[in-house]
């Protein structure tokens, strides 16, 4: 398929663009903040699977602004997400059952393709992928964080964290010489 274009990724924000300063913590692997934001309104929604839910009222549960909510809305809805409904009674609700959307569906619909690097996507995006010996490995990596993110569904989301096992503790033993 030669001369396809491809889009370019869009960015995740896995560091800062300058070095932190003493004030300022070093930035870790993350998600957008509208990402983060689409998690609390999408667990909005599920938390009412009956409801047909205004931006305002979904803006209230979410403890979000309305313009935030409103920008993050219609890309949920471009990638199927949630339904929209006009009218007086109109509002938003889940597209498919919370159980069946993932946080990788989430990241997707809000910042395009998981790319933990360019390379790990789409070859030919890099000046040094011929002598690069790390590719592989950041498709590994890449691979890892996109089925962590699949399996999270927005019900999970909703429920308790579950209990974190407690470290083991260890005790020195000494032993006792006759």
């Amino acid at each position: 398929m030669a001369g396809l274009a491809v889009p370019p990724l869009k960015s995740y924000n896995f560091g800062t663009e300058s070095a932190p300063t003493a004030d300022e913590p070093a930035a870790m692997l993350r998600v957008t903040k509208l990402t983060d934001y689409a998690t609390v309104v999408l667990t909005a929604l599920a938390a009412r699977p009956d409801e047909v839910l205004s931006a305002p009222e979904l803006a209230d549960h979410a403890g979000l602004e309305l313009p935030t909510v409103a920008k993050i809305l219609k890309p949920l809805a471009q990638a199927g997400l949630v339904a929209g409904f006009r009218g007086t009674n109109g509002g938003y609700r889940l597209a498919r059952a919370a159980e069946t959307i993932s946080l990788f569906d989430v990241v997707e619909a809000l910042e395009g393709p998981l790319g933990m690097t360019e390379c790990s996507v789409h070859a030919g995006s890099c000046g040094i992928e011929q002598s690069c010996g790390v590719r592989a490995n950041w498709r590994r990596i890449n691979d890892v964080v996109a089925d962590a993110l699949r399996s999270v569904s927005l019900a999970q989301m909703l429920g308790p964290l579950p209990p974190a096992t407690p470290p083991r503790k260890t005790i020195p033993a000494v032993l006792a010489t006759a």
